[in-house]
């Protein structure tokens, strides 16, 4: 009697360990469909009840199934709705991924003109000579050529900030600079302050150097200088790592006041500023380096104002940290091209740059008028120079749930997680990248969220 109340016990124990690898295996299944295309984010998955019968598997099994895949972050649950693939590409991962190929971008930000490229083809005519070409085509270095360092503080410069052409170090793309910042100011195993919603690459960036990122309170006007206090004290910080001007993923831009408090603070603690100003061009504020040359690095590049396939990155480091910034440009190997430097000189050099800026200016204040009207009675964040804006969701929706159902109208967004810098810490947001897409895709996709927001239950609201 004993041994079989013994043996009754190993044969649950086993069915108990078999049931958890079915479980596991058919999750796993899951997965692999989602990674590989076959189920898209806004998928429904079929009622548990009729996944089990596919499955030939108990429905307990097929709950354990779908609690795992939540677990992972794979799928969005919503009572009464169903559940659906999540509108975040990769489980356990914020970092944006490839672009998804919705029809309707509204999460990669790069605004690009309809008469751009006629622009950018006269502005470049004559780059295909021989003789030309043959120069561009050659090895380039992290300081360019005197000609394009001239060129480049030029067009940097603001009325009260010009830097000096020694200042500048180049990379091939914005990211390859807050790589090189941060490289050159942090320590592997060091700790880099950053808004607690931040540009997301950066996490992904830190995570590769070693670097841990530690996020700094914000209120309306941007990080505040006592949570820089607090978490110095607390972490032992060696560099801020901030978005001064129409900051991303939020729109605010700090005001001078607390510029001039936050620089007080890091100059007192010993720190470093590297100051993102991708998105400054739609604002033109005088970047930070202006009040505190010496403890600022001040990035920027020319993918947002001209095209991603145009990108030239620029570095205007303090004398004391340039030749640590070259290193760090030349050990990651983010050296830009001779063709970029040829590409971006000319651009800059003849105002092409100046004027799809100004361009830009004014499309960005269009676009985000025509999100204020659509979106109005609605919690949003946004700032009328950007490109960009904010969206709190109404309570019966939830983040990750809206941007699945979003997909499955071919409508791309980002969620909140994307931009936190700690786990668990999201607010129950969106955000909405105005630029991309063209003004009629534009119109019928914050028409069709409009409509969402306001809908009680997920009913499909594009015509």
């Amino acid at each position: 009697m004993i041994r079989y109340i013994s043996r009754c016990k190993e044969n649950i124990a086993l069915g108990a360990i078999m049931s958890k690898f079915e479980y596991l295996k058919l999750a796993d299944t899951v997965a692999a469909e989602i990674a590989n295309g076959a189920l898209k984010p806004g998928d429904r998955l079929p009622p548990q009840r009729s996944f089990a019968y596919e499955r030939k598997i108990a429905v307990s099994t097929a709950s354990r199934v779908y609690t795992e895949l939540l677990r992972r972050g794979l799928v969005v649950g919503e009572v009464g709705r169903g559940t659906f693939v999540s509108g975040e590409s990769r489980p356990n991962v914020t970092l944006p991924a490839e672009p998804r190929g919705a029809r309707i971008d509204l999460e990669v930000n790069y605004p690009i003109l309809p008469m751009q490229s006629a622009m950018i083809a006269r502005s470049l005519a004559g780059l295909e000579r021989p003789e030309v070409l043959d120069l561009a085509l050659r090895h380039s270095s992290t300081t360019g050529t005197l000609a394009a360092r001239t060129i480049a503080a030029e067009f940097l410069s603001h009325e009260d900030w010009s830097p000096a052409p020694d200042q500048l170090v180049f990379t091939a793309n914005g990211r390859q600079c807050i790589a090189a910042a941060l490289a050159a100011t942090v320590p592997s195993g060091g700790r880099c302050g950053v808004e607690a919603l931040t540009y997301p690459f950066i996490k992904d960036i830190a995570a590769r150097l070693g670097v841990t990122l530690v996020p700094l309170a914000m209120d309306e006007s941007g990080v505040r200088p006592d949570a820089v206090q607090k978490a110095h004290r607390e972490t032992h910080l060696s560099a801020l790592y901030i978005q001064p001007t129409i900051q991303n993923p939020l729109g605010m831009t700090m005001p001078q006041t607390r510029r001039a408090e936050l620089l007080r603070v890091v100059e007192k603690l010993g720190l470093t500023v590297i100051e993102d100003t991708v998105y400054g061009f739609l604002d033109e504020e005088t970047p930070m380096a202006a009040l505190a040359p010496d403890i600022c690095i001040t990035l920027d590049s020319l993918s947002k104002k001209v095209a991603p396939g145009l990108a030239l990155g620029f570095i205007v480091s303090p004398p004391r940290l340039r030749e640590r910034v070259m290193a760090a440009v030349r050990s990651g190997g983010w050296t830009a091209s001779g063709f970029a430097f040829a590409a971006g000189q000319r651009l800059m050099a003849d105002g092409t740059v100046a004027e799809l800026s100004r361009l830009k200016r004014i499309d960005a204040s269009r676009r985000q008028h025509l999100a204020a009207r659509y979106l109005a009675g609605f919690e949003v964040q946004a700032n009328v120079k950007s490109y960009h804006l904010w969206l709190t969701l109404p309570p019966h929706w939830r983040s990750q749930t809206f941007v699945a159902a979003a997909a499955r109208r071919d409508i791309a967004l980002t969620p909140s997680t994307t931009f936190a810098v700690t786990p668990g810490h999201a607010p129950n947001a969106v955000r909405l990248a105005l630029g991309a897409p063209s003004s009629e895709q534009l119109d019928l996709a914050l028409r069709t969220l409009s409509a969402m927001l306001t809908a009680k239950e997920d009913v499909d609201t594009t015509e």
